[in-house]
């Protein structure tokens, strides 16, 4: 039902003091970001180290969602996004276990689906599941080519291997001549 965890998602009230501490101190890379008009909010994805994800939320006005959420602080966790690969298995899967859910909405074309399970029936947290593909969503700087699935690039002592992440984005082998060896050796046993 769940792929993964896809981000952790901060509502502040400073977006931009925000954005400064998690891409200046922390160094995350920016990903995608929007105003949702409708909901009267702004958000912004960043990508850090081992292809963590972390939104940050804020107000873009008085009547936004957030504004009880932010109404004693100046920020904190707002909810977890799990991303699942099917919203109405998961959807059907849930009302199986009798734990109810809220907020169906899709937007345009398909490209993300979600609802929400209230932190009441979710141990106190808020839950966002949501079918979308996660590479999407990323900076081009966190991830392979279109339909590219691995690159190498050769080093001084053998190569490195980047392939392309199945959460979007990529991970990296960093390999020596001897390990390179060992990888083409298994490589053409598996393909003989």
């Amino acid at each position: 039902m769940i792929s993964r965890i896809d981000h952790v998602s901060i509502a502040v009230r400073d977006q931009e003091k925000a954005e400064h501490f998690f891409r200046v101190i922390l160094g995350a890379i920016d990903g995608v970001g929007a105003s949702d008009p409708a909901t009267k909010f702004f958000w912004q994805l960043f990508s850090l180290g081992d292809l963590s994800r972390l939104e940050i939320i804020s107000p873009t006005e008085d009547g936004s969602f957030l504004d009880g959420f932010l109404r004693d602080r100046e920020g904190g966790v707002h909810h977890i996004t799990l991303q699942t690969p099917d919203l109405g298995k998961a959807m059907a899967h849930l009302e199986t276990h009798g734990v109810p859910f809220f907020g169906y909405n899709e937007y345009p074309g398909g490209v993300w689906k979600e609802i929400f399970i209230h932190p009441r029936h979710a141990f106190g947290v808020l839950i966002q599941i949501a079918e979308f593909e996660a590479a999407d969503w990323l900076s081009s700087k966190v991830k392979l080519p279109p339909e590219t699935r691995w690159q190498v690039d050769r080093t001084e002592k053998g190569a490195i291997l980047t392939f392309a992440h199945p959460g979007g984005g990529k991970v990296s082998l960093n390999l020596n001549r001897g390990e390179l060896q060992k990888l083409i050796e298994s490589l053409q046993k598996a393909s003989a």
